[in-house]
């Protein structure tokens, strides 16, 4: 068989491995920039006067998330890197191989035979998806043969991408502009 170099897709943000999403908080937060302050709106008088919002920027890659709904600022936090940790799983891609990527160790630790379960708001659902798109992308968008090297069916693959509507239209862009069928939603 003649090898076949990996995909680059030109839309995305390449970056060397490891991918800043799989990174652990106190590696990942080495990376960023954290800025607080303050918003109006609903919430009362705490949320006016005391500085709960906080916004999270990946110096990398330019990316950035915020969260300002929650009264504690240690709550946003939490959710501003959990967001900044799915756009980089969207948007970043790490190199590699097209037929020679062996799953991670997260990802050995979380699949179930061929099935992959994993609810959208675990802390490791960016991780997850940022292996998956990187293999899918690598693939030149061929789900169905990235899912054989992640060693999950085809369905469970495009389940976990299909939960970050995000990830689902960057996969069906990427299927149109090289030719494929864009998956069914």
């Amino acid at each position: 068989m003649a090898y076949r170099p990996p995909y680059i897709d030109e839309r995305s943000i390449l970056v060397d491995p490891p991918h800043p999403a799989t990174l652990d908080e106190d590696a990942l937060l080495a990376q960023c920039e954290i800025l607080t302050g303050r918003v109006g709106g609903p919430g009362g008088q705490h949320r006016n006067r005391v500085d709960t919002a906080v916004r999270v920027r990946h110096l990398a890659t330019e990316l950035e998330s915020h969260a300002t709904e929650r009264r504690s600022q240690a709550q946003n936090r939490s959710m501003a890197i959990f967001r900044l940790r799915l756009k980089l799983a969207c948007k970043v891609r790490t190199p590699t191989g097209r037929d020679s990527h062996q799953p991670s160790e997260l990802w050995k630790k979380r699949r179930q035979g061929e099935k992959l379960p994993v609810n959208p708001e675990h802390p490791d659902y960016p991780a997850l998806l940022a292996e998956a798109l990187d293999v899918v992308v690598a693939r030149r968008f061929d789900v169905a043969g990235a899912a054989g090297i992640l060693g999950v069916t085809m369905s469970q693959l495009t389940r976990l991408i299909r939960h970050e509507r995000h990830a689902f239209a960057k996969v069906n862009e990427g299927r149109e502009a090289v030719g494929l069928s864009k998956l069914k939603s």
